[in-house]
């Protein structure tokens, strides 16, 4: 009996296994399969968004909306997954861009509405979280939101510009922040006493 030789999955396999398992309008159950894994492919997500394969920006839209639709986050790694296949991609930062942003009511009554540069959607609040991650060298803010199941977008800096006028200040665990309320959470950006004055 002769031993399998393993075939390398190509973009062009992974995105027809995508379409054939893709039904209806809502996303894969990508958390449900537990197919094979079948090694890495030549495939990156830049920090502003951009997909690459084989060193080349993928043009179309459609088919990063799709591969955007099975990817999946377990630890620290980032996987392409179908029914019938898993394979690893590399992600720069984080797999989503969140390219604009929606504000209904004000205060505490906020609700923040971001849109991913895929289309995606997320409510911030106890289900999307927003969460900022400050450089240690340069203290510059990376703010964040979940869009779905471990998968972050990374806020567009036109985007948090805008979110910083709708911010207030609260207390948390004794310390004063600056931060966003959305869906009745507060998420803490910078504490209040690094605010410049005025």
């Amino acid at each position: 009996m002769s031993a399998q030789i393993p075939v390398t999955p190509s973009a062009e396999s992974i995105a027809e296994a995508a379409r054939a398992a893709k039904k209806g309008k809502g996303l894969p159950p990508v958390h449900k399969w537990n197919p094979p894994f079948c090694g890495d492919l030549d495939m990156r997500i830049a920090r502003d968004g951009t997909w690459f394969y084989l060193g080349t920006p993928i043009g179309r839209f459609e088919l990063v909306k799709l591969f955007s639709s099975i990817l999946r986050k377990d630890g620290d790694d980032y996987f392409l997954v179908t029914p019938v296949e898993k394979v690893g991609i590399t992600v720069d930062d984080a797999p989503f861009v969140a390219v604009d942003f929606e504000a209904e009511g004000e205060g505490r009554d906020q609700v923040l509405t971001f849109v991913t540069h895929v289309g995606d959607h997320a409510v911030a609040g106890p289900e999307h979280p927003i969460r900022v991650v400050r450089d240690p060298e340069t203290g510059e803010p990376s703010p964040y939101v979940l869009v779905r199941d471990r998968l972050e977008a990374l806020i567009d800096r036109k985007s948090f510009y805008r979110l910083v006028e709708r911010g207030a200040r609260e207390e948390v665990d004794g310390e004063l922040w600056f931060g966003l309320w959305s869906s009745g959470e507060f998420f803490p950006v910078i504490p209040a006493a690094e605010l410049p004055e005025g």
